[in-house]
């Protein structure tokens, strides 16, 4: 019996320490699972031929999302309220599998990303005024790079991952979302509404995949 006792802990000690860290303040903002997929607005990009697919599996780390776009601009995402007072970095686990060279991402002929996430921060009546960062994993500009989108200057594109560093590997990022909103809105902005997800390749008409896992807002 002592010696199933102490097989026990010796797994339990190995599980806990290939799960990721996340400490009890954190906020986590998605679980990645059959049922949350099917709860999540689905919104197809307009003009957009088809729907970006989503499935939700899982590996040692956790469940993750799969976004597979074939000539596709759809996103998922859920409203949400993050005091950015309190937790005010993102936190994103991602990886590119297919991606999408020779773009120019700030054209709007070239405006597509095989992974992006999305923190919105609602301004006004419409869906229109609302403003956003969006975080992306870019398949042509280095990490750091900014700017505002082609269609909006009320959403920025911030480049966090490049695949000209991390191509088909996982990579863990963070950004200080109430930062960013300061700098490139000028805006103080203390509670976030809302968090999406989505990879598109409706102007490309390119093929992506990419993969999603442990987002959640962090004091530091």
């Amino acid at each position: 019996m002592r010696y199933v006792f102490k097989k026990f802990i010796q797994i339990l000690i190995t599980y806990l320490l290939l799960m990721p860290s996340v400490n009890a303040e954190d906020i986590i903002v998605f679980k990645f699972t059959d049922e949350e997929l099917s709860e999540m607005e689905v919104r197809k990009v307009r003009g957009a031929d088809a729907k970006t697919l989503y499935s939700v599996a899982s590996n040692q780390e956790g469940n993750y999302l799969k976004a597979v776009a074939e000539n596709a601009a759809s996103g998922v995402g859920k409203e949400v309220k993050i005091n950015l007072n309190i937790t005010p970095f993102i936190n994103i686990t991602w990886k590119v599998e297919k991606d999408l060279k020779g773009i120019k991402e700030d054209t709007k002929k070239g405006h597509d990303f095989a992974a992006r996430v999305f923190v919105i921060k609602k301004t006004g009546a419409t869906a229109l005024s609302n403003r956003a960062i969006n975080y992306v994993f870019s398949s042509n500009s280095n990490v750091g790079e900014a700017w505002p989108s082609p269609y909006t200057k009320k959403s920025i594109d911030k480049v966090l991952s490049s695949t000209k560093t991390d191509f088909n590997q996982w990579v863990t990022v963070k950004a200080n979302v109430k930062e960013d909103f300061k700098k490139f809105h000028d805006l103080d902005v203390e509670e976030l509404t809302g968090l999406a997800i989505m990879a598109d390749t409706d102007n490309s008409k390119l093929t992506a995949v990419s993969y999603y896992q442990n987002i959640f807002f962090s004091s530091e």
